[in-house]
């Protein structure tokens, strides 16, 4: 089963989210778009919850087959999500064509010539409803996962083991977005139809500003596992030797010991709900968990882009930096608040103060995105071209390339030497163009106040001889390159992202383990089918919309299209304004959690009779033994809840 969850989490978790600005370039998507199809996974999930989890963990019911049907629907999903790629022509990045100023030509005639952009930019934004069918699939497939899966581990292991076992279920769920995002990263350098075209002919290396990395494999290879996966879950029994003895041992912690009948008809059902709804500690932890989840699910699809703009790094090493942050942070604070609970044997209350706890020190830790950093210096963009006043309105156009008839739709950005970048090379008033072997460098430009530069300064760490680029090519004044950023908040603001996201994901365990207690035994599926029909209600479908459309309203240049009144990707946002919009979505998300689990804990009452099963309890007895109490315990009470507090329960 954990090979399962791994394989989930790599899939929507990390190959969806590596790729979200990549096929934001190849097929013109805005943010908001890709959102949309990012959170087709939650809508899903949150359409199939109630069904699944009310049949499927129903007595008699065989979660191990629901599983397997599950898996098997999620690599149909990943099947689909890759027939975008093959619905379109071979992407050229820009037009292959010469993109260079042209004097004297008829500005008015090229300007609106559309052909050439075609064939270089593909603007085929239809191509979303495709990818939101995908992920449709991969959230219904995947319903089970979180609730069947976890219920029937939860059944089939003591109490005194369950949250360690569950904590390494829910460490591969970390690890699988980590695997997501490294191997997804490393795709990314594949140029995205390597078989059919060659990259170097055109000049695009992964560091140019329009490369397309080979996207789409990792899902056709998840779809194959995905398919290996299903059939020994179909194969599974419905309980494993020994889960009826384990059952018969435990003792309810549920909120009041408010002892219901077994809910296992769906005329049932509404009864089932109402008697959840009115436990106030499982209404908050759920609230806890849709404010954590909007967050998670919004930096999931969107960190690695804003790593991107913020700190001008391409999407293959923003891609592997998510990776290593998520395993060690995502995974190990995953099971150590799952060992946590177990070695200092905390009880419901407990647990919920060690929530409230590890929530107050992410808080702090949100101050991360204060780290923004100022904008490349863009030509007509952000900043006047250097022969124009400063008190002008911005424009792309200048007196250096009035002549020269550029198309906005042939966005081939370049660096010059003055470390400025240019919308083209047209733009930037390049005359020459010269081709090597990976990209591209530009000559005689009348926008670009520098002094040409040696090519062995930019080409010296390749295999060529620097020696003979010299001698057979001369000097250039541009490279088909984004220019290098000079912020150094890259490693500050990685080690923060880590620690934030390390407290983050501590009081995952601890949650769900307090959401298991605080409900009578046989309704626990159902319970946490509810608890995840709110965290994706609530959080995670509307996340990446919300994302996206904010890192919308930070972009300033627009990829122009010759579909009227229709435009393409984002180009250049803003990264000041883009930093603000992410701090103030983290604060008040983390704040939102630590109200929501304070008021888990503070409306708790522990069931009736709970004092004195553990005061009548043997050493040997298996609840004693689970929860680690050494003999008589010492029992005092809160005064304004009238909670227990036992030895260990801090």
């Amino acid at each position: 089963m954990q090979n399962v969850l791994l394989i989930s989490g790599m899939v929507v978790n990390g190959f969806v989210n590596v790729v979200i600005t990549t096929i934001e370039r190849r097929f013109g998507l805005r943010s908001s778009q890709s959102g949309l199809v990012a959170g087709g996974y939650d809508i899903a999930s949150f359409a199939c919850l109630i069904p699944v989890t009310y049949l499927g963990g129903r007595p008699g019911a065989s979660k191990p087959r629901w599983l397997g049907w599950g898996v098997l629907l999620m690599g149909i999903g990943s099947l689909v999500f890759t027939v975008p790629h093959f619905a379109v022509g071979p992407y050229r990045g820009t037009t292959h064509h010469s993109s260079t100023c042209q004097i004297f030509i008829n500005t008015s005639t090229n300007t609106g010539d559309c052909s050439d952009f075609e064939e270089g930019s593909e603007h085929h934004a239809n191509h979303m409803w495709l990818f939101l069918v995908g992920q449709l699939l991969h959230g219904a497939g995947a319903s089970p996962l979180y609730t069947l899966g976890v219920t029937f581990i939860d059944e089939n292991v003591s109490k005194k083991m369950s949250s360690v076992y569950l904590g390494i279920y829910y460490t591969t769920a970390i690890i699988g977005p980590a695997l997501g995002y490294v191997l997804g990263g490393q795709l990314l350098k594949i140029y995205t139809d390597h078989l059919s075209v060659d990259p170097t002919e055109l000049g695009l290396t992964p560091n140019s500003n329009v490369w397309v990395g080979a996207w789409w494999i990792g899902f056709l290879l998840a779809a194959v596992m995905c398919t290996i996966l299903a059939v020994p879950l179909l194969a599974f029994p419905p309980a494993l030797p020994g889960a009826a003895a384990l059952q018969a041992e435990r003792v309810s912690e549920a909120h009041g010991n408010r002892k219901t009948e077994a809910f296992t008809k769906i005329k049932e059902l509404p009864r089932a709900l109402r008697s959840l709804i009115a436990n106030p500690t499982f209404f908050f932890l759920n609230l806890a968990g849709a404010s954590e989840g909007l967050l998670i699910a919004g930096f999931a699809a969107f960190l690695p882009k804003l790593i991107e703009n913020q700190f001008s790094v391409n999407a293959s090493s923003a891609a592997l930096l998510m990776g290593l942050v998520t395993v060690p942070a995502g995974g190990g604070g995953t099971f150590l608040g799952g060992y946590l609970v177990k070695r200092l044997s905390l009880h419901c209350a407990g647990i919920i103060r060690f929530c409230v706890i590890a929530t107050l020190i992410g808080v702090t830790f949100t101050a991360c995105f204060f780290l923004s950093c100022p904008n490349l210096t863009f030509a007509g963009v952000t900043d006047p071209y250097g022969n124009t006043s400063k008190d002008l309105k911005l424009s792309l156009d200048s007196s250096c390339n009035a002549d020269c008839g550029c198309s906005r739709t042939q966005f081939d950005p370049i660096c010059g030497l003055d470390d400025v970048m240019y919308y083209s090379p047209c733009y930037a008033g390049c005359m020459h163009e010269i081709s090597l072997h990976d990209s591209k460098v530009y000559t005689n430009c009348s926008c670009i106040n520098s002094t040409a530069g040696n090519l062995t300064v930019i080409l010296g760490d390749t295999d060529d001889d620097p020696s003979t680029l010299e001698r057979g090519f001369g000097s250039y004044q541009a490279i088909n390159r984004m220019c290098a950023s000079q912020c150094p908040y890259l490693w500050p603001f990685v080690v923060l992202v880590f620690l934030t996201m390390f407290f983050t994901f501590l009081s995952t365990m601890p949650a769900l383990s307090a959401t298991l207690r605080c409900v009578q035994d046989d309704q626990r599926s159902f319970a946490l089918g509810i608890q995840w029909i709110k965290v994706r209600l609530i959080g995670t479908i509307p996340a990446p919309m919300v994302f996206g459309a904010l890192i919308d309203e930070t972009c300033i240049l627009w990829q122009e299209s010759c579909y009227e009144d229709e435009n393409g990707a984002c180009l250049v946002y803003d990264n000041t304004y883009m930093g603000r919009y992410v701090l103030a979505l983290a604060f008040i998300g983390k704040a939102a959690s630590l109200l929501f689990f304070f008021l888990a804990w503070w409306f708790y009452i522990p069931p009736s009779g709970f004092k004195e099963t553990l005061q009548t309890a043997t050493p040997t007895s298996p609840d004693v033994t689970d929860d680690g109490v050494d003999g008589m315990p010492t029992v005092l009470m809160n005064g304004h809840t009238n909670h227990i507090t036992i030895p260990g329960d801090t």
